[in-house]
């Protein structure tokens, strides 16, 4: 679990998006803060972009910021509904397309096209089939020197010796990948894997990582990964939400404020 026929039913489905997915982003307070708290500091050392690859981009809530990072811009999701929904909210900007892919490679990109790709908060519902997938191709779709930033599972790490999960999964995490089995994978099909972050997303739970791949050049050593647990990232978003309604919303309520005295019907 979730197969990816499962994940095409479920992600492709109107009704599952309530707020474009924005209602995802709660945690934070806004997408806004959620882009420039938690995701831009983890990822600015990649950007600015030349060419730039998402990964799920679901119905666009972090590709409206990736978009000012980058001279030219490729979404990819499993689900058709979500490609055209960005297609309609993006219609706009000439530097940025959208494509359907299966889930599990990335057919119709270019070998070593991109300088850069992100998924974030949707490849942890994505089993070892598809993780591995986007790694072997992403060696194909990037440049040399290029990077990935990767968010999915750890949950495997907490699956016992007799296949059973030792923790509860309230998220539909993917239980067969985990930081570990991604290293082995990038060293598989020639990745560097430079940076790993294991976080507690909404659980006790070591249940999610951030990775950074790189292709590297021709010529390049090896790089050992540094690898971190933060304990503290429930806590991270805590703050941002709280910086958020401070400012932000605080904001947004005295604007749409009557002045006293004002006219109106």
């Amino acid at each position: 679990m979730p197969t990816i026929a499962e994940n095409f039913a479920n992600w492709n489905d109107p009704s599952r998006w309530i707020d474009d997915g924005n209602e995802w982003s709660q945690a934070w307070g806004s997408p806004a803060t959620m882009w420039f708290g938690s995701i831009l500091p983890r990822v600015a050392a990649n950007l600015p972009a030349g060419s730039l690859l998402e990964i799920a981009c679901g119905h666009g809530r972090v590709t409206e910021f990736l978009l000012a990072h980058c001279e030219r811009y490729v979404g990819v999701d499993l689900a058709p509904d979500c490609v055209a929904t960005c297609e309609r909210r993006f219609a706009g900007i000439g530097k940025a397309t959208f494509h359907r892919v299966d889930g599990r490679t990335l057919a119709g990109l270019g070998d070593g096209s991109f300088d850069f790709a992100i998924s974030w908060d949707s490849l942890v519902h994505a089993e070892q089939e598809a993780i591995e997938g986007y790694v072997r191709e992403l060696m194909r779709v990037l440049r040399p020197g290029g990077t990935a930033f990767l968010h999915h599972s750890n949950l495997h790490e907490h699956v016992g010796s007799d296949g059973v999960l030792t923790v509860e999964n309230p998220h539909w995490r993917a239980t067969s990948v985990s930081a570990a089995l991604v290293r082995e994978w990038a060293a598989q099909h020639g990745a560097q894997c430079l940076a790993q972050e294991l976080v507690q997303w909404g659980t006790t739970a070591w249940n999610d990582c951030f990775t950074l791949l790189r292709r590297p050049r021709p010529g390049d050593g090896q790089v050992a990964p540094r690898i971190v647990r933060h304990p503290g990232f429930d806590m991270e978003l805590g703050f941002f939400r709280m910086v958020d309604a401070t400012w932000r919303h605080s904001l947004t309520v005295a604007r749409n404020q009557r002045a006293p005295g004002a006219g109106g019907s």
